[in-house]
């Protein structure tokens, strides 16, 4: 009996994958998202979050440049427009609460709730995609649940908004991703990023305009460089991904929340915290677990925490 078209292409993956460059350049993609985190921080909040995320939009465009032949091309449908202009609404959402929180709570708190994108996906797959919950899942779910309340720890500590903020971006983050997993099997991944970009553009104009502050030019050039990591980021995460399975560079991921730790503390005077570490540990594994489970009944793997997100 033939191989099918899926399993020959895993059977491909596996002879030519090379782990040991899957996990750097899955370490180089931590590295910029972390960047991303610390550089808007840096920032401060003279900027609204909503205007820094629209101007990190904005002069980030130009790296679309090279879609832009993909885009013409494309024929959309007035479905496809919906699903787009869906899409396009939650990432914004999700992009303005998420600078918003990174100006508010520790680059390592921020950090470690990311990690519950993955785990939302999985939640919201049941309801929209149909795919089963089996018990495996369900504990790793828990697990990943208790290890945020680990991180927040309710009714131990006052919450700040940033941490509610974080919590429905890693939500809206989730739903995109289902979008965008919809989006790719219909039309080329090119128009699927670059619609993203400019939905979340437009959609972020009012609300950055409605609160504007002229940013000097090294307000800007801090933005340009969050572009900058963004983009490299992703292009970094793909390159990992041809390299090595997801299984292989999954738990690589950890390592943002161990230089966001150290960037906190050494730039941000910010206190290292157990408890913040401990409940991203338990996040993580949850997380790690779900992908190999995944992987192993040959089902679509759960992305990795940052992915779709800057």
């Amino acid at each position: 009996m033939d191989i099918p078209d899926r399993e020959k292409h895993v059977v491909s993956m596996e002879q030519t994958a090379r782990p040991g460059v899957g996990i750097f350049w899955m370490a180089v993609t931590g590295l910029c998202f972390v960047g991303v985190t610390a550089l808007v921080k840096a920032l401060g909040d003279r900027i609204p979050a909503v205007e820094a995320a629209f101007l990190r939009y904005l002069l980030g465009l130009v790296f679309l440049a090279p879609m832009w032949r993909d885009l013409r091309e494309a024929t959309l449908t007035r479905r496809l427009w919906g699903l787009f202009l869906l899409r396009g609404i939650m990432h914004t959402v999700g992009v303005a609460l998420w600078f918003y929180a990174m100006t508010r709570i520790p680059i390592a708190e921020v950090t470690a709730m990311n990690y519950l994108n993955p785990v939302y996906v999985t939640v919201l797959a049941v309801f929209f995609l149909g795919e089963r919950l089996a018990v495996r899942r369900v504990a790793a779910i828990i697990a990943a649940l208790v290890g945020a309340m680990l991180i927040l720890r309710p009714g131990f500590r006052e919450l700040d908004p940033g941490h509610y903020a974080m919590l429905v971006t890693a939500l809206v983050f989730a739903g995109s991703y289902l979008l965008a997993k919809i989006l790719s099997s219909e039309v080329r991944p090119a128009v699927v990023v670059a619609m993203m970009s400019l939905t979340v553009t437009v959609g972020l104009a009012p609300m950055a305009f409605a609160v504007w502050v002229w940013p000097t030019w090294g307000e800007l050039a801090v933005l340009f460089c969050v572009a900058c990591f963004a983009t490299g980021g992703h292009y970094a995460m793909t390159l990992a991904f041809v390299e090595a399975p997801v299984t292989v560079t999954q738990p690589v991921t950890f390592l943002q929340l161990v230089w966001s730790v150290l960037i906190g503390a050494m730039f941000f005077a910010e206190p290292v915290d157990l408890w913040v570490v401990g409940g991203g540990s338990v996040i993580m594994l949850a997380v790690i677990f779900i992908t190999w489970r995944e992987a192993v009944l040959k089902r679509r793997i759960t992305p990795v925490v940052s992915e779709t997100k800057v």
